[in-house]
């Protein structure tokens, strides 16, 4: 009984509004875990479906219904995530994608951490007559996941949950999603790993980017972020001049900020993986963000330092690409082609450090990273 799973969704799966499962139940002779999923029933949330994942370190909350996206977690009682103005999970049927404006995405935006993709991520883009080419950020948020499977390793301690999600279209792309979370039961990293497939008969644009989103209480004035920097560029006019250079400090919730966007790339070792911290204003806690370079080359800082009730937050996104419009990013050769039955993937760890020499540890090891070459840093836009 080393591995044992249950189907939570899918097809042939019971129309219970919830499932739990525990250590309990599973018969486990380890720590103690809880899973459980179900159906929520409030306001914007009707219909949505979560799991919760709980050990004894570490609580999660996933929705199957928008993407498999990561809605709050929860590291030795520590909550991550932040207070949006917009009060979900909220289901895709209330999200809408199509308003001519292009910037329905924001409707259901409250996630800790969810995807922009795939066949676009960026800002909106109209053609020549003013009709809706691409939305912000495209679907991939807004797409409910077909399957979803529990599993649990006893022998190597970990609790792993399978997505799949689909984003396609008759006559135009077909691109799958298989996303798998993985937690293990004596730490508090959750770490995902993701796979595109375009199981269509004909090639197919990829585009995505992980949009982690931070706010109180571990965002505040002071905050910093500590990354190996290669290059940055501002990606907005508000993000110019001295605001770029003071690109890694944060201000607390002020009224009327203009959110501001940085475009970089990151130093990586050999094998390229690289890593960022967002360190709280004493220094005593940071979160860690890790990643591959070669699956994600380009990553976008973005701080959103408003007014607490309109959604004080910085975005910690790597990606394919940068969050630029589509063409944008077809004209700088960012956008991926899937060949038919071709998969990309790529992996995120994300976790909260309180020990300090696991700080002091991570630190040490983006300054190696950074000593190997100067920053490249542009005060102005391209």
């Amino acid at each position: 009984m080393a591995i044992r799973s249950w189907t939570l969704l899918g097809a042939d799966q019971s129309s219970a509004e919830t499932l739990s499962v525990d250590s309990r139940v599973a018969g486990g002779d380890g720590p103690g875990w809880r899973v459980e999923r179900r159906t929520l029933h409030a306001g914007l949330s009707q219909g949505v479906d979560v799991v919760e994942i709980e050990t004894q370190r570490l609580r999660l909350i996933v929705v199957p219904t928008r993407g498999m996206g990561l809605w709050r977690a929860w590291f030795d009682g520590f909550e991550l995530g932040w207070q949006s103005p917009v009060h979900g999970p909220v289901h895709p049927s209330f999200v809408p994608l199509s308003d001519p404006s292009g910037l329905g995405w924001l409707d259901g935006f409250d996630e800790l951490a969810c995807r922009c993709g795939l066949e676009n991520l960026g800002a909106p883009e109209h053609d020549e007559r003013g009709q809706l080419r691409f939305a912000l950020h495209g679907r991939i948020a807004n797409r409910p996941a077909r399957q979803v499977e529990l599993v649990v390793d006893d022998e190597a301690g970990t609790i792993s949950l399978h997505g799949i999600v689909e984003e396609s279209r008759y006559h135009f792309q077909k691109l799958r999603l298989h996303t798998t979370y993985t937690v293990r039961l004596d730490a508090t990293e959750i770490r995902w790993h993701d796979e595109v497939e375009n199981f269509g008969g004909t090639a197919a644009r990829l585009q995505m980017l992980y949009h982690i989103n931070i706010g109180r209480p571990h965002l505040a004035a002071g905050a910093k972020l500590v990354a190996p920097i290669k290059e940055l560029r501002p990606g907005s006019r508000s993000s110019t001049g001295d605001a770029a250079r003071n690109w890694a400090n944060y201000d607390g919730p002020t009224p009327g900020y203009q959110e501001q966007v940085f475009q970089t790339t990151l130093l990586s070792d050999d094998g390229g993986d690289s890593l960022v911290l967002l360190e709280d204003p004493s220094g005593q806690r940071a979160v860690k963000l890790e990643f591959n370079v070669n699956q994600l080359p380009h990553f976008t800082l973005w701080k959103n330092s408003v007014a607490e009730a309109d959604g004080y937050v910085t975005g910690l996104e790597p990606g394919t690409c940068y969050p630029n419009q589509r063409s944008a990013e077809e004209a700088a050769g960012r956008v991926m082609t899937l060949q038919p039955g071709e998969r990309w993937q790529a992996a995120v760890s994300l976790d909260v450090l309180t020990d300090q020499a696991a700080i002091q540890t991570s630190e040490q090891t983006i300054a190696a990273l950074q000593a190997s070459c100067e920053p490249t840093m542009h005060l102005e836009m391209a």
